[in-house]
């Protein structure tokens, strides 16, 4: 869910409670997306050691066995502009 920071002021343990609950919470200042609240259960996973640095690694810690990965070949059709 978005808040506004008035809101968000307004409604902390509304706004806390539903970071544990339903997940990160966004907060817009101004009408732009500013900040992201989270649990501290998520904190800890984006902090951890085992967290993947960068898409590479979490593809390497993904187990891919056995998932088909090859681009397909169809072609496309043809389109006239």
């Amino acid at each position: 869910m978005s808040w506004t920071l008035a809101q968000a002021k307004d409604q902390l343990s509304e706004v806390v409670r539903r970071a544990v609950d339903d997940g990160p919470q966004t907060i817009s200042v101004r009408g732009r997306e500013t900040a992201v609240l989270l649990s501290k259960i998520q904190f800890e996973q984006l902090l951890s050691p085992d967290a993947p640095a960068s898409l590479k690694d979490l593809l390497l810690a993904m187990n891919l066995d056995g998932v088909d990965l090859t681009r397909d070949q169809t072609h496309t059709r043809d389109l006239d502009f």
